[in-house]
């Protein structure tokens, strides 16, 4: 594919600066830039290689930046580069078809435009909807219900009675609805607490690699439309996540608790059980959730706390070895052992 500048920029809504005939054949990093691509400076930390770079133009939120070189000026340039690498890289779909080896248990219902991978297995009772692309050895549960236009990826395992919504997209090697971890200890004895609730995905979700997501012990795990799951994350039994929140990579969170709309989890941040999540809260990386969170604030540490309340104790904790060895030198000075 080939395009003009001035033809990427009214697909993003900006203004060019410079040649806008000059063509462009693809997308690059600013700092390993090709001839004939177009980059973009997400970051002001990376404007040192504006003058450098080798790509034809950039895309930046003021021509300050571009230093003589072609551009297009936009309020934001992640969200210009997301349209433009969607220009350059356009899915082929394939054609929708079901593999001669996969297996189709009875009483499974299939809508249209569906294509089911090698090896993969759709048990009894399971709904498909219009427009799904399952991967190869894919495992969907009985009762299983997938909305439209989803995507799963090769070895995901969805147990039964999962309800996924439309357009959802699950990365290889996920497994939704397994047991939850529920045991109750008699006489120095596990006994196992029957998980019997479901999970329930909704629309427009996204999740990674190997994560986990436990079936209810009564009841559903429910994650709120648009939510975007990283790769390693576990979600436990019973937990409900609200509409648009971010979860990253080592995520954890335990049985029960409830996470409202549009939260942030840093990588290997942590929430013990049965606490509450407000509205909007960012909690920073490795950090521990021990109590609930009233929310529309940044969390830190563990336990975790306001961030000023954070920061502030972590400045104290430097200030000990200064003030130890102050009073080491008095201690000296006045002949204390």
């Amino acid at each position: 594919m080939e395009l003009t500048l001035n033809e990427i920029a009214t697909r993003v809504n900006g203004v060019v600066v410079g040649d806008d005939k000059c063509n462009i054949v693809g997308v690059s990093e600013i700092q390993n830039s090709e001839p004939g691509t177009i980059t973009f400076l997400g970051n002001p930390i990376y404007s040192k290689f504006v003058s450098s770079t080798k790509a034809e133009a950039i895309i930046v939120t003021s021509a300050d930046y571009l230093k003589g070189k072609n551009g297009i000026i936009v309020d934001n340039p992640q969200l210009a580069i997301a349209t433009v690498l969607a220009l350059f890289h356009q899915k082929i779909l394939e054609k929708p078809s079901i593999d001669p080896t996969a297996i189709i248990e009875q009483d499974v219902t299939l809508g249209s435009n569906i294509m089911i991978g090698p090896g993969s297995v759709i048990q009894k009772g399971a709904k498909i909807k219009d427009g799904c692309r399952i991967g190869p050895k894919t495992v969907i549960g009985q009762n299983t219900k997938l909305g439209k236009d989803c995507v799963l990826h090769s070895n995901v395992s969805l147990y039964n009675d999962i309800m996924i919504g439309d357009r959802v997209i699950i990365h290889s090697g996920t497994v939704i609805g397994c047991d939850g971890y529920g045991y109750v200890t008699v006489d120095s004895k596990h006994e196992k607490i029957p998980q019997t609730g479901n999970v329930v995905i909704n629309n427009d979700v996204e999740i990674g690699s190997n994560c986990a997501i436990d079936r209810a012990t009564i009841g559903s795990t429910v994650i709120g439309e648009m939510t975007k799951i990283d790769n390693l994350v576990h979600i436990a039994h019973n937990v409900k996540i609200g509409r648009g929140c971010l979860l990253t990579a080592g995520f954890a969170v335990a049985g029960s608790a409830e996470i409202g709309d549009y939260c942030t989890f840093a990588g290997q941040a942590g929430i013990a059980p049965h606490v509450k999540i407000g509205d909007r809260s960012i909690v920073a990386a490795k950090s521990g959730v021990t109590k609930s969170l009233k929310g529309n604030e940044v969390y830190a540490g563990m336990p975790a706390r306001e961030i000023k309340t954070h920061n502030k104790k972590m400045a104290y904790i430097n200030k000990i070895e200064r003030l130890y060895e102050r009073v080491d030198r008095l201690a000296q000075k006045i002949n204390v052992k």
